[in-house]
């Protein structure tokens, strides 16, 4: 099998890189029918998912099975300065690769986000929920997944949110950065959602990739918490003599507005080849004790 990793230097792009190598991730071993699977993993500078010439002449000469498109601008606040910017990233890219996938047979796995929500519903967001996205970010990852769908409806589109994970930038190294300089922290508590760690993540991805009907999934860690009680989390598991205290988003203001309870319901998964996401407080202290949190 061949498999192009597009934003394969972020973090879920290199954590399914490694898990491809080794065979398996945290909570097991991944499917038989990528044993001997062969990885292409290019920079920007070799495959730009916004230039139409780029994926198309990409896919021509690779002979793709599965493709996996992790990359898209994710910095909220840049997004909203920056639409077009964003909209060519997370909205033209992924058309350009499900446009070339249909033309070569190639199966296509598009890494959405929870933005696409208001995040004003009392109850975990399912599948079957209508978006309505508060900022460019969350319009413009709504705005790829339609066009994946209208390109390649036998795609696969899996809505992720709070991601963490050994590359890059990240909720969990911030905080641990912080604690330990700072030893005092002030973290908000009227956001809520789902901590989900890469490696569980990539383990998902490809299993639903292998063993799951086409179609729109949600993935995240199992349970939620606000970012105040996530940054808890985090210092205690670490051990870092740090205090944390709760504030509100008004206190924070941002050019881009939040979700304040966006919950993704994992619904479709476990009906389907079923959950293997952990508890996000399991998975979490796995990560810290793991040794791969470069801080």
């Amino acid at each position: 099998m061949k498999i192009l990793i597009c934003g394969a230097n972020g973090q879920l792009g290199s954590e399914l890189q490694e898990v491809l190598t080794s065979g398996s991730a945290d909570v097991g071993s991944i499917p038989a029918c990528y044993e001997d699977a062969v990885v292409f993993a290019p920079s920007r500078s070799q495959l730009d998912i916004t230039d139409e010439e780029s994926v198309a002449s990409s896919f021509a000469e690779g002979g793709f099975d599965l493709a996996i498109n992790c990359a898209a601008m994710t910095d909220v606040d840049a997004c909203e300065a920056e639409e077009e910017a964003a909209y060519a990233a997370n909205a033209i890219g992924p058309q350009l690769l499900a446009r070339a996938a249909a033309r070569n047979g190639c199966r296509l796995v598009h890494i959405s986000t929870d933005y696409v929500f208001a995040g004003d519903k009392s109850e975990p967001y399912t599948e079957d929920d209508q978006p309505d996205p508060l900022s460019a970010y969350g319009r413009t990852k709504l705005e790829g997944e339609r066009l994946v769908a209208a390109e390649l409806p036998e795609s696969f589109v899996i809505r992720t949110q709070w991601v963490y994970g050994a590359v890059g930038k990240n909720f969990v190294k911030t905080i641990m950065r912080a604690a330990r300089e700072k030893g005092e922290l002030q973290v908000v508590d009227d956001q809520v959602g789902c901590p989900t760690y890469t490696n569980d993540l990539a383990y998902e991805i490809l299993q639903i990739a292998a063993d799951c009907g086409t179609g729109l999934y949600h993935c995240s860690g199992n349970g939620s918490c606000s970012w105040y009680e996530f940054a808890c989390a985090i210092v205690e598991a670490a051990a870092i003599d740090c205090t944390v205290r709760p504030c509100t988003t008004a206190e924070f203001p941002r050019p881009a507005a939040r979700p304040a309870c966006c919950i993704l319901d994992n619904k479709r998964l476990r009906e389907t080849c079923g959950d293997g996401m952990r508890p996000w407080r399991e998975a979490l202290s796995a990560f810290i004790a793991s040794g791969r949190v470069n801080w």
